[in-house]
């Protein structure tokens, strides 16, 4: 078996899925199961929904959109009335969730993983229109989670024991970044975390590789859009990709390395734009003198705790800082330290840190920065070096051996 996962820009229009269609159609011959993500910008807009109910603002407008948006999919595919059932379903619940009141991790869940269920629906029915034998399957059945919401974490045993009878079917269709606690609650797996589903289910059914499609030509050694000279790697080792998805780089998400390195599955990434290209494998292997990988990672936030008597941050000091961040369930990507402080960078979900920041607070002074971009130039060279360590409204540098990270003003 082999597992193909398709993200929102694969699936934002009737064009684009008619082109997942031919990809899988060539594939024909294979066992597949295809993890699709929500379609184009449908998560985004799920949080906005999110926000405004839990604001207690009205949300019919923005809701109103996302079910014309997906309606309209299901027109131009040719596929509405087969269809037109199990999307009322879900808009349904849909509206009830977000009208439901309760803490709002879970409610998140709840109602942004719908966007993941409406996706799969039109696709697998699409691809049934075409004569391919698609069965849809729902990715909670299978995948199941603790009940931390928003950043589920996997168990491993139960989700392989679930998942082994998709391995007879000769075409599936599910849902990516979206698990179930043993309540069948919904979780979810992390932002952007389709790329960890194909992980799962490629671990989990032992299968040959798992294909994550996009629309750039490969894996990249900076953001095209930022960086004109920005080279297709057309291999990487297992090591490597994970540390470039460790500090930001948003072609796979971080967690999808691991579960295939464990079972030496290859990882390849290519582009659904042009699927005769190469793209990017990932596997064990050596790669001589790799060129530096710069990563851009935007919505940063600065935390500096100061002791207020005087004395050295300690260990038993550090101890506190560490507990509070583990215990809000926060991941730290830059931290330093001084004899009277300690700083670390973190993605900035304003909920979150401003709870960790008030726990803080209690034992130290406590000074933040939002509105920050981390940039990490890993295989860094002297010409690279001294470009970013002059880039303008920089705040905050750290170098070891082979990585440089600058903490910058601003979008860099």
């Amino acid at each position: 078996m082999d597992i193909f996962k398709y993200g929102g820009a694969s699936l934002q229009s009737p064009d684009r899925i008619k082109q997942v269609a031919n990809i899988i159609q060539q594939h024909k011959e294979k066992k597949l199961l295809v993890v699709v993500s929500a379609m184009g910008k449908t998560t985004n807009a799920l949080e906005e929904v999110v926000a405004l109910a839990m604001a207690k603002k009205d949300f019919n407008t923005e809701l109103g959109a996302i079910k014309s948006y997906h309606v309209n999919q299901a027109k131009a595919l040719n596929v509405l009335p087969e269809v037109q059932t199990e999307l009322s379903t879900h808009f349904e619940k849909l509206n009830r969730l977000a009208n439901q009141m309760g803490e709002y991790d879970f409610i998140y869940d709840q109602v942004v993983a719908l966007g993941e269920l409406i996706s799969s629906v039109i696709v697998a029915a699409y691809l049934k229109s075409v004569g391919l034998p698609a069965q849809w399957a729902d990715a909670r059945q299978y995948i199941k989670t603790n009940n931390a919401y928003r950043e589920a974490k996997v168990n491993w045993r139960e989700t392989e024991k679930l998942a082994q009878p998709l391995q007879h079917q000769k075409l599936t269709v599910t849902q990516g970044f979206i698990g179930s606690t043993p309540d069948n609650f919904t979780t979810t797996l992390g932002r952007d975390g389709s790329d960890f589903t194909a992980g799962i289910f490629g671990f989990c059914l032992n299968a040959k590789s798992v294909t994550i499609w996009k629309d750039v030509p490969g894996v990249m050694s900076a953001d095209p859009k930022r960086r004109a000279n920005a080279i297709v790697f057309e291999e990487l080792p297992y090591k490597e990709a994970a540390e470039m998805t460790y500090f930001g780089a948003s072609v796979i998400h971080p967690k999808t390395i691991k579960p295939l390195a464990n079972r030496g599955i290859p990882l390849y990434v290519k582009s659904f734009i042009e699927p005769t290209l190469p793209g990017t494998k990932i596997y064990e292997c050596r790669v001589a003198k790799l060129p530096p990988l710069i990563v851009y990672k935007e919505n940063q936030c600065l935390i500096s705790c100061k002791v207020t008597d005087y004395t050295f941050v300690d260990e038993p000091q550090l101890a506190v800082i560490f507990k509070a961040i583990s215990d809000y369930n926060v991941r730290i990507n830059l931290m330093q330290n001084s004899a009277i402080s300690f700083s670390f960078c973190v993605d900035y979900r304003e909920r979150k840190i401003m709870k960790l920041i008030e726990a803080l607070g209690q034992q130290f002074e406590v000074y933040f920065n939002t509105n920050l971009t981390l940039i990490t130039v890993k295989n860094y060279d002297s010409k690279t070096s001294a470009e970013f360590r002059a880039t303008p409204g920089l705040i905050l540098e750290q170098s070891s051996r082979s990585t440089l990270q600058v903490l910058v003003k601003g979008n860099a």
